[in-house]
């Protein structure tokens, strides 16, 4: 099915100057549409299941919308019905949107923010585009505002349609397919705003030329879904200046349009606010995000049983510890094995919280106190050789009364070791040394 409707293109354009009328009008017209859909739906397998099925849908609904409009030539269709088609032409947009930029990224899952910036940068160009390119034509309308709404409206979504597809195409990276499926959605949309200026200037006629546009872009998009869409694909996302750009071009238009109302068309509103709105939930987004970054980097260095900074933090300021006068402490809970033998690990792990809680009353405001693992603790203290002994034997006073849990009187003792800081870089060794030194000796303390 990739061929037949390229084919059916060639074929047509003979034969509306050959074959006018129903044939050439209704039929041959589109088919070329129809064979469209078949194609997307009969392309290579697409990672993303719903990118195939959602641009089949996008030019089908299209389709049904031009068979009711070329019948309607040929049948006295009352004007009801005839607004089916608008609507079917207007379903073609959010379906399009959804489906060509699923087909761009389908090899890769986007994150919320990703959307959001092209999203951003999609509508805020566009409302650029209906400021300025849209402006002209309004007074041809003489304030009919059915067809206002209906001439304006395709142009303004093809717009945000254009913007949204390259913008996601810069966010991907070059590939055939992106570049084949913004090169169609360029197609449709100078085709729509030709037919408009045409049918404002009463120049229009049923079955142009003009008409073949739209099908040689949805030919273009149909093939595109046969192509590769991971060539040189890039992952830094949408650029910060786009967004930045977009924000302040729609901003600037919202106040421009508060100043001077008459200088500007009042449908800019939707797409400003749209951008304004957007930019608002992507820094709530990203807040979030670095909230919820900072909070793992916290999870990351904290120690889930007592909430004291882990082996990992301790090692970090340790690091940065070398020219600072002061000591580390390593502490090695005694007679803690037994009780969990005798009692069990949960009030093994209350045990321990409690000790946490001790050892943090004992230590002066500024003292580092980390849990490492197991029944092991670290202290970084400031202060000289004398005081930081005091601190390590308050520490060790602090379990020389015991423990009350669930009914059982539970005693453990503590070896440490101290290691002073002279700005070596074996600090953390010598204060393990100093440790399984005073545990072996039972000398409570040990300071090397």
């Amino acid at each position: 099915m990739r061929f037949v409707a390229p084919v059916l293109l060639v074929v047509q354009i003979p034969l509306h100057f050959w074959l006018s009328g129903v044939w050439s009008d209704l039929i041959a017209f589109n088919s070329v549409a129809i064979a469209s859909v078949m194609s997307v739906l009969t392309a290579p397998r697409i990672n993303n299941r719903w990118a195939q099925p959602l641009t089949a849908c996008a030019i089908g609904a299209w389709s049904i919308g031009s068979i009711i409009v070329t019948s309607s030539s040929y049948l006295n269709f009352p004007n009801s019905f005839l607004a089916i088609s608008d609507s079917m032409y207007l379903l073609f947009y959010p379906l399009a949107i959804l489906g060509l930029h699923l087909l761009i990224s389908a090899q890769q899952r986007l994150t919320v923010l990703e959307v959001v910036d092209a999203s951003i940068v999609g509508l805020g160009l566009s409302t650029l585009g209906a400021a300025f390119a849209l402006q002209p034509v309004l007074p041809y309308f003489d304030g009919d505002l059915n067809q206002s709404f209906l001439a304006t409206i395709y142009p303004v979504a093809d717009l945000v349609l254009l913007c949204f597809i390259i913008a996601t195409f810069v966010m991907q990276g070059f590939s055939q397919r992106g570049l084949l499926l913004s090169l169609g959605v360029v197609i449709y949309a100078i085709t729509d705003l030709i037919f408009l200026w045409h049918n404002l200037n009463m120049s229009y006629t049923f079955g142009s030329l003009i008409d073949y546009g739209w099908l040689l872009a949805f030919v273009v998009i149909a093939e595109s879904t046969w192509r590769s869409g991971t060539d040189n694909r890039s992952k830094n996302g949408v650029s910060p200046v786009l967004i930045t750009i977009s924000v302040f071009l729609s901003a600037t238009l919202l106040a421009l349009l508060a100043i001077a109302p008459d200088n500007f068309p009042h449908f800019i509103l939707l797409p400003a606010i749209g951008t304004l709105a957007l930019a608002f939930i992507r820094m709530s987004i990203a807040l979030n995000q670095a909230r919820n970054i900072g909070h793992e980097r916290i999870l990351a260095r904290t120690d889930e049983l007592t909430m004291l900074p882990n082996r990992r933090r301790l090692i970090s300021e340790i690091q940065s510890y070398a020219t600072r006068n002061g000591s580390l402490l390593l502490m090695d809970l005694d007679g803690f094995k037994p009780v969990n033998d005798s009692f069990g690990h949960e009030v093994g792990d209350k045990v321990l919280q409690l000790v946490a809680q001790r050892f943090s009353r004992a230590l002066p405001s500024g003292a580092l106190l980390a849990r490492l693992g197991g029944d092991e603790f670290g202290v970084l203290v400031d202060g000289s050789h004398e005081l930081v002994l005091e601190i390590a034997l308050a520490l060790r006073a602090t379990l020389s009364y015991p423990f009350i849990i669930d009914g059982h009187e539970i005693s453990i003792g503590v070896s440490i070791g101290i290691a002073n800081n002279d700005g070596a870089d074996d600090l953390l060794l010598r204060a393990d040394n100093a440790m399984y030194a005073a545990k072996r000796q039972a000398l409570g303390v040990c300071q090397l």
